[in-house]
C-alpha cells in the first residue's frame, strides 16, 4: 500500500509517501515539508487567514519535491491520508480539499487523520521504533497529556493540562523574556548559557498525586520575576530563561516517571515538539536507564507536525483493519476541536 500524506493544521505545510504491508513497520519514501516561522514572526504568532493561504502556495510544489525525491509517480498512490484535525479550521481546510481531490482524480480513499494520533505513532518512523503497550507523553504545542497506548487505537487518557500547555509555557515565557517567534526553541537555545538554580520557580501539580499539568502559574511566576528584575533582566535573561525550562521539564518527567509506575508499563514514548528539547530527553533518558524502563522518541525532524506521521497513522490504521473515522468518502469535513479518545477502533471479542 501507497500511501500519501498531508499536514496542514497550523503553520507547517507537509507532504510525504509511506509504504505498509500488512505486517511490519511502514516505510518513509519521502518527505517534503515547508515552515512558515519567517512569514508568522514580525506577528509574534500565527496568524490563522495568512497560515492558509500559504498552504494553498505550497502543497502542489511540496507534492512534486516529496514524488521526486520517493521516486514514485502519482498515478501510483494507492490512498490520501490528511490532517483532519484538531488545527486552524482554515489551514485544515486547505488540505482536506486538495486530498480529496487528489484521492477523486486517482479513484482512491480519502482518510481523515487525527492530528495527535500521528504524534503518538511518529516514533514507528524511527530507527529505534517502540512495541506496544508503552505510555505516550504527547507535548505538542497546545496539547500536553499522557497516555496509555495497547495499540493502535487503542488509548486511554491518563491525564492532561487543565490550563497552558508545556509548549504554550515555554512561547509565553519567552515572549515575557522578550526573545523571538518562535519562543519555545528559543528560550531553550538561551538556557543553555544560564543557570537553573538561580531562580526558584514553581512547579505546578507536581505533587498532585494525579496525572494531570497545569503551566498557567509558572508562567505568572515568571512575569513576576521579570517585573522585579527590572533593569537587570538583561543581564539576568539566561538564568531566568534556564530556571523556567527547568521547571517545565521536571514537571513533565515527574509525571511521565509517575504513569509509568501507575500503569506497570515499561516503556515510554515522547511525541510533539517539544519532545525535541534536549534537556527534556536528557532528563528522561536518565531517569528511565536507573529503573530499566525503554523511551523513545521520533527522529528529530518528525518532532514538528509533517506529512510522515499523518500517511504513517493511516497505514497503521489499515494495517490494524480499520480506517480513520472519515472512512472512504470523498465528502469530507475537518474537526478543529477533535478529542482522540473519539478515534479508537472497535475492541475485537476477546481482544
Amino acid at each position: 500500500m501507497l500511501l500519501l500524506g498531508i499536514e496542514s493544521s497550523c503553520d507547517e505545510t507537509g507532504v510525504a509517501l509511506v509504504h505498509a504491508e500488512r505486517d511490519g513497520v511502514p516505510r518513509l519514501l519521502g518527505a517534503a515539508l515547508h515552515s512558515q516561522v519567517a512569514m508568522h514572526r514580525d506577528y509574534g504568532g500565527v496568524v490563522p487567514e495568512l497560515a492558509s493561504r500559504d498552504h494553498i502556495r505550497r502543497l502542489l510544489p511540496l507534492l512534486r519535491e516529496a514524488l521526486a525525491q520517493a521516486g514514485v509517480a502519482l498515478h501510483e498512490v494507492q490512498a490520501v491520508a490528511y490532517t483532519r484535525g484538531p488545527g486552524l479550521a482554515g489551514a485544515l481546510l486547505v488540505g482536506a480539499g486538495l486530498a480529496t481531490a487528489l484521492a477523486c482524480a486517482l479513484g482512491v480513499p480519502a482518510l481523515g487523520v487525527h492530528h495527535l494520533e500521528g504524534h503518538l505513532l511518529s516514533p514507528f518512523l524511527s530507527a529505534d521504533p517502540p512495541a506496544f503497550p508503552f505510555v505516550a507523553l504527547l507535548v505538542s504545542g497546545g496539547h500536553t497529556q499522557l497516555m496509555r497506548v495497547d495499540g493502535v487505537g487503542r488509548y486511554a487518557l491518563l491525564g492532561e493540562t487543565i490550563d497552558d500547555a508545556a509548549g504554550e509555557a515555554f512561547d509565553k515565557s519567552a515572549k515575557l523574556l522578550g526573545l523571538g517567534y518562535p519562543g519555545g526553541p528559543a528560550l531553550a537555545r538561551l538556557a543553555e548559557q544560564g543557570d537553573a538554580a538561580a531562580f526558584a520557580l514553581p512547579r505546578p501539580l507536581m505533587h498532585s498525586g494525579d496525572l494531570d499539568f497545569s503551566f498557567a502559574g509558572l508562567k505568572t511566576a515568571v512575569l513576576t520575576q521579570v517585573r522585579r528584575l527590572g533593569a537587570e533582566l538583561e543581564a539576568r535573561k539566561a538564568d531566568l530563561a534556564a530556571a523556567t525550562q527547568a521547571a517545565i521539564v521536571d514537571v513533565l518527567v515527574h509525571k511521565a516517571l509517575a504513569a509509568l509506575r501507575a500503569t506497570g508499563l515499561k516503556r515510554l514514548v515522547v511525541a510533539g515538539g517539544v519532545g525535541a528539547n534536549r534537556r527534556l530527553r536528557a532528563q528522561l533518558d536518565e531517569a528511565c536507564a536507573r529503573h530499566g524502563w525503554r523511551v523513545h522518541y521520533p527522529e528529530p525532524a518528525l518532532c514538528t507536525d509533517n506529512g510522515a506521521m499523518i500517511a504513517l497513522a493511516a497505514a497503521m490504521r489499515w494495517q490494524a483493519g480499520g480506517w480513520p473515522p472519515q472512512g472512504e468518502g470523498l465528502a469530507f469535513d475537518v474537526r478543529p476541536r477533535w478529542p482522540l479518545e473519539e478515534v479508537a477502533l472497535p475492541v475485537a471479542a476477546g481482544g
